[in-house]
């Protein structure tokens, strides 16, 4: 049996979470032009689900709707299995933190995420020639053995033998597919961690990760002016720059809310229907690195984890030959994107948190999750594929790195804890 006091303090948590909420949705609910989307339609969703898997499966009619190809019928059940499943989510799956444009739509997220999760342990227990041939089944280009693909086969800035372009080898890696990515990349990491101390420790680590594995991965093999100049001095300084003048701009705004049907006339309506794709409220991230030794681990936790998806993309895309410019990487890296918000707001809402019995959250249950089976699928998948060993100065370098952060660590946990039992006497 459980005490009444922890009864008690978990209803008390529990209404003042739902009183958040309603404090938050108050204005949404209270007007008459978006109160009907905030109001439970399951059994009339679920009464037009039902009509709409009777017209797509053909139950009432069979012989009409039927297929001699089996392919295509495991594909249209497939589909509707994940169909059926992001509507449960759609309407029942626990809601975030988050709050706008709509609770159903991190709602939707979440059961997206928990597909992806599942699809990639089906992949992992595969074979790796089976995995590659079954990507066939997501897009009809992949399944093909990609061209090795080198940035650093010819660092000369100034080529004088090619006459019609003497800049070629910095014109081909400015137009290159991977720039607007890191733009915009890094936009969106520093609306999601609104730290720049910290955006520019992913930075600087990516670049640090790409040296460590450009043994391994031939993209990895890039110029020094590439990997110094254009990645991390203008494209991530400029990601970032962009990033936190978004964060800026949100942190200093008044959130005074009304309801559309309040505004005075059409351009204000039209205003206020698209802020509501803007936070509902700004919430100030409080990372505190060196608060403590735990603390700093908890930091780095989050450091590692963004690391590792990032090297993941490349890994997969190396293993299961899939092109860079291949839909499927976007539809990924958005997927990730949609993840990460929630994801970072609910593990600074964990740290931030007094309470001695915690968890984290949904979100930050499956982000880990996810990382851990992609990284497995490249362990697995690549077994064989990089027959190159690491450097030797590389793994001198990265094991006194790990020595002497765990010394570091160890020293500053004994201090940290003299300093404590100073402090309580």
């Amino acid at each position: 049996m459980e005490p009444n006091g922890h009864k008690r303090g978990r209803r008390k948590d529990f209404v003042a979470h739902q009183s958040q909420l309603s404090t938050f949705n108050s204005d949404d609910e209270l007007d008459p032009w978006t109160a009907w989307a905030y109001k439970p339609r399951t059994i009339t969703l679920l009464f037009i689900g039902s009509c709409l898997l009777i017209w797509a499966s053909g139950a009432l009619d069979p012989e009409s709707n039927s297929s001699d190809d089996i392919v295509t019928s495991v594909k249209r059940g497939i589909w509707a299995m994940i169909a059926v499943f992001l509507t449960y989510c759609l309407l029942q799956a626990p809601s975030t933190l988050l709050i706008r444009p709509h609770p159903a739509i991190w709602r939707l997220v979440h059961g997206m995420a928990v597909i992806y999760l599942v699809s990639l342990t089906f992949i992992l227990f595969q074979n790796r020639d089976d995995a590659r041939q079954f990507m066939k089944y997501l897009h009809p280009d992949l399944g093909v053995e990609l061209p090795e693909r080198s940035y650093g086969a010819d660092c000369r800035i100034y080529v004088p033998e090619n006459t019609t372009n003497r800049f070629i080898n910095v014109y081909e890696t400015l137009f290159d597919e991977f720039v607007l990515a890191h733009l915009f990349g890094w936009w969106g990491k520093a609306i999601m961690i609104r730290n720049q101390p910290l955006l520019w420790v992913l930075s600087i680590g990516f670049e640090l990760m790409e040296l460590t594995f450009r043994h391994m991965l031939p993209n990895f093999n890039e110029c020094w002016w590439d990997s110094i100049v254009l990645d991390i001095l203008i494209c991530n300084w400029f990601g970032i720059w962009a990033g936190m003048h978004t964060v800026r701009y949100f942190d200093g705004k008044t959130y005074e809310w009304v309801g559309i049907s309040r505004q005075p006339n059409i351009l204000g309506k039209i205003k206020r229907t698209l802020c509501q794709f803007t936070p509902a409220h700004w919430d100030k991230d409080e990372w505190h690195p060196f608060l403590g030794p735990w603390r700093f681990i908890q930091v780095l936790t989050l450091c590692i984890v963004f690391l590792t998806v990032e090297l993941n993309t490349f890994f997969l895309k190396f293993c299961l030959w899939i092109p860079p410019r291949n839909p499927i990487i976007v539809y990924r890296l958005v997927l990730w994107w949609l993840i990460a918000i929630p994801t970072v707001r609910e593990y600074n809402s964990y740290l931030q948190d007094q309470k001695p019995v915690k968890k984290v959250g949904a979100f930050c249950w499956l982000s880990l999750a996810i990382c851990i089976i992609e990284l497995l699928i490249c362990i697995k998948f690549g077994h064989g594929l990089f027959p190159t060993p690491m450097p030797r100065w590389l793994v001198i370098l990265w094991s006194s790195v790990g020595v002497g952060l765990l010394g570091f660590l160890l020293l500053w946990t004994w201090q940290f804890q003299r300093f404590l039992s100073k402090k309580q006497l």
